[in-house]
Parts: C-alpha cells; sequence; structure tokens
C-alpha cells in the first residue's frame, strides 16, 4: 500500500521541504524499514516536478535513510538493533554532559513540557510523541549553554526519529519515560549534576535496550511485513 504523503507548496527550498516531508514519513513509518520508494510516486503524491524530489533523494541516501534497491530504484534502510545501541551511546553521552552543566546553573525545566510529553505518550500522534521527547531534551542542551552539544546531539537524533517511529506505533508502555524525564528534571534543578548525568545515562542505556528488543518484535511482526 502505497503511504500518503502531505502536500506541500512550491517555494525556493522546495528540495528542504521534500526532504523534511520525506524524513518525516520514514521517521513516523509511514515509509516503512525496507520499503521500496520511486521518485515518480513521491512527486506525485508531494505534488511538485521530479528534479527536488531526486535531489531531496540523494541527501536522504547520503544520510543513510535510503539505499539502493536489488535491482534498480530505492528503498527504506532497514532498521539495525546493534546501530541504534552505538547511536544511543553516543547521544547518551552527549545528554549526560548537558544534564551536568544545566544543573549547575540549578535549571528549571518548563513544566508544561513534562505536562506535553505525557499527554502526547497517552495519545496516537507519534510524531506528536516524537516532538516532545525532543523537546524535552533540546530544553537540557540549550540549557547547557554549549551550543555544540545540540548540534552534535541532533545528528544522531535524525536516526533515532526513525527508529522511535517504528517502535512507538506498536510500543504500549509510553508513559513511564516521561516518569524518568521528570527525574531527571528535578536533579538537574536541585543542582546535583552527578546524579542527573547518572541519570540521563541511565535513561539513554535503557532507551538503547527497549528500542532494540522492540525493534526485533516489531520487525517480526505480520503487521510491518504487510504494510
Amino acid at each position: 500500500m502505497t503511504p500518503k504523503l502531505v502536500r506541500i507548496e512550491a517555494a525556493p527550498d522546495l528540495v528542504d521541504q521534500v526532504y523534511r516531508s520525506l524524513l518525516d514519513a520514514i521517521s513516523e513509518g509511514a515509509l516503512a524499514p525496507g520499503q521500496r520508494i520511486t521518485q515518480e510516486d513521491i512527486a506525485e503524491q508531494l505534488a511538485v516536478s521530479r528534479q527536488p524530489v531526486l535531489q531531496a533523494l540523494r541527501l536522504l541516501k547520503k544520510d543513510g535513510f535510503v539505499q539502493d534497491a536489488p535491482g534498480r530504484g530505492l528503498l527504506v534502510t532497514p532498521l539495525d538493533a546493534q546501530w541504534t545501541i552505538n547511536v544511543y551511546q553516543v547521544r547518551g553521552a552527549l545528554d549526560a554532559l548537558a544534564a551536568r552543566l544545566a544543573a549547575a546553573s540549578r535549571f528549571r525545566l518548563d513544566p508544561r513540557l513534562i505536562e506535553q510529553g505525557r499527554k502526547a505518550a497517552r495519545g496516537r500522534n507519534v510524531k506528536a510523541m516524537i516532538d516532545a521527547d525532543l523537546a524535552f531534551h533540546d530544553a537540557i542542551y540549550a540549557a547547557s549553554g554549549n551550543p555544540l552539544i545540540e548540534q552534535s546531539a541532533h545528528q544522531h537524533w535524525r536516526h533515532l526519529r526513525r527508529v522511535m517511529g517504528a517502535v512507538l506505533q506498536q510500543s504500549r508502555q509510553r508513559e513511564p519515560v516521561w516518569d524518568e524525564h521528570e527525574t531527571i528534571a528535578k536533579a538537574i534543578a536541585a543542582g546535583d549534576g552527578d546524579t542527573a548525568a547518572r541519570l540521563m545515562q541511565d535513561h539513554s542505556r535503557q532507551a538503547a535496550q527497549n528500542l532494540a528488543r522492540r525493534m526485533a518484535e516489531t520487525l517480526t511482526s505480520p503487521t510491518l511485513q504487510t504494510r
């Protein structure tokens, strides 16, 4: 079944819009891991010419989100549990550093971020769940005072979004993550850098293990295989 993509209007940054539209579709699982995609189908669904689609697909291929399909064409890069763990190891170290630095200034997270995250976790909008998660971490990155942390972490978030997108559609245990987020926020507000960093590392390690396990379950589920 061909997924439906939201049409976008022509603009000078059309390639970027196509790129982001496809990346969102891949991240949210609308374009499933291993699914074949064609330039023509995408151009038709997005109501744009083939040229910006071609350029966007080249960028996605360069970034590792799509790859050459057997024979000809492209497919969405399959998910890989070990790669996910590797990415989380790096992101976990960055997040722990951000939490430690944010704790030095006793940063107080806007409680609405936690509320919005819990609300998203109870819903069915996968993009809202991912966006809420990223907003929580972005707030801590910004509070760290080191812009390089956010820049580096976002390189890895692009790949983690698609793993989260595939898994969150199947998972029913979403809200406990926000209990962990709230505990981390309290440690930062208390100025306890050691605890905040440890909690953040544990949070990333647990998330990596859970995602890797659920990835294995998801990839063998009939629902995903027939999409």
